[in-house]
């Protein structure tokens, strides 16, 4: 994500991979599944697949496309940990929309954010790399830009 060069392409004209690991995004963000092993047997991947295109591959929405972001987190459960993401979001002009937390396991926290990023001071790109070197996040995903 270095140069930040995304493209809007019809996934008609993509491999089937990449539907694959949105769908397996959609099961595991609807939890539907109990856990990646599930998801990407149920869509026919290998979890190595899953993890090489999770973090550069989501759906747009056919709405106000490039205004909100959702994404998922997990987090290592410590005081402060999303307040300093919701603090750096706000530093670079993102506006939260929604915040869903479920209950920590094993001192991890899973978090949704949906956020405004149409005021953004940074390119997006940039705002997740950002976000990418807090420390005490172990997973960051994209799940839509809308």
């Amino acid at each position: 994500m270095k140069n930040g060069n995304y493209l809007i392409v019809d996934s008609k004209v993509l491999p089937d991979i990449f539907e694959k690991v949105i769908e397996t995004k959609r099961l595991l963000n609807t939890n539907e599944v109990s856990g990646i092993s599930e998801a990407t047997s149920i869509v026919g991947i290998s979890r190595s697949t899953y993890y090489k295109y999770c973090n550069h591959i989501f759906k747009l929405s056919e709405n106000n496309i490039g205004t909100k972001a959702t994404l998922s987190l997990n987090l290592k459960h410590k005081s402060g940990v999303l307040s300093h993401i919701l603090d750096t979001i706000a530093e670079y002009n993102g506006n939260i929309l929604t915040i869903t937390q479920d209950t920590p396991v094993n001192s991890n926290a899973k978090v949704t954010l949906k956020f405004n990023i149409s005021s953004l001071t940074v390119a997006f790109h940039e705002l997740i790399e950002i976000l990418n070197k807090i420390e005490d996040i172990n997973n960051l995903s994209i799940l839509i830009i809308e």
